[in-house]
């Protein structure tokens, strides 16, 4: 989207302050929810300027009845910086960024990319799973923020958390789908976690999840869109991974073009997005 030259949209860069009880409740459960990480103002601003990409770029058209349970949960759209000037605007925004780094305690962050996941109404449960299976990189260090555009209900479809399972590493290889969700929830009771579940988020509020941390969302069942941006951040300093399978060989192609396992984690797609002074 080209911008008007009269349009100021805000510019996202002022620091929104993390508490040390919101660092070490991430830091200890996987997960945390942050309220106010944009303004009213700030959402309004943006809010049509993200669903309007997302119009534009979806490319799921079959009814819900005819997709999978992972086409089912989402309207994914996924880098739309690369297509947007005023969407890059946001995914780009430094408050964001330094919170990311903030809560994980490292030096710096850059962008592995931006998703907007549009729950539509009807649109089912998004099953358990780990995002950091698709990821090739060899830090503990991702992070995922998640914010709603409009306020979320429960039963719209926010996410629950399994909290503490990111200690736990790698579960094994299971993309997002129902043998993912099966799984996951044997293991969830086997080792006894807790659920926890972030309801009642308004607009501009966010969760900000481990990119280890098992977790998934109940279908919508309102009449309204779940209208969420989410924007994944890795630590500045991360190296690729030899991929492991076929999901992984194709986010290294896709994310980190022209890199091989061992570079950093650093291709023209994952700019620094924030670096403490000094």
């Amino acid at each position: 989207m080209s911008l008007p030259s009269q349009t100021v949209l805000p510019e996202l860069s002022a620091d929104y302050s993390v508490s040390a009880d919101q660092v070490a409740s991430y830091q200890q459960q996987g997960h945390v929810a942050l309220r106010g990480v944009a303004s009213p103002e700030e959402v309004a601003a943006y809010r049509p300027i993200l669903a309007e990409a997302v119009a534009r770029y979806k490319t799921e058209t079959r009814p819900l009845a005819e997709r999978d349970t992972y086409g089912k949960a989402f309207l994914q759209v996924t880098n739309l910086w690369e297509r947007d000037e005023a969407v890059r605007r946001f995914v780009m925004a430094r408050r964001f960024a330094k919170i990311a780094a903030d809560l994980m305690g490292v030096e710096g962050v850059r962008l592995y990319h931006d998703q907007a996941l549009f729950k539509e109404p009807g649109g089912g449960r998004t099953p358990w799973h780990q995002d950091q299976y698709y990821w090739p990189m060899d830090t503990p260090h991702t992070i995922t923020l998640w914010m709603p555009l409009v306020d979320v209900s429960v039963e719209m479809g926010v996410m629950s958390f399994a909290s503490g399972s990111q200690r736990h590493g790698y579960l094994g290889k299971f993309k997002i789908s129902d043998e993912s969700d099966q799984v996951f929830q044997q293991l969830i009771a086997e080792r006894g976690l807790s659920l926890d579940c972030h309801d009642g988020l308004a607009a501009g509020d966010a969760t900000f999840h481990s990119g280890w941390t098992l977790h998934n969302a109940d279908g919508n069942s309102t009449g309204v869109m779940r209208e969420v941006m989410t924007i994944i951040y890795l630590a500045d300093g991360a190296h690729i991974l030899e991929p492991d399978h076929q999901n992984r060989e194709e986010d290294l192609k896709r994310w980190f073009p022209g890199l091989r396992p061992g570079d950093l984690a650093a291709s023209p797609l994952n700019p620094l997005l924030y670096k403490r002074a000094g």
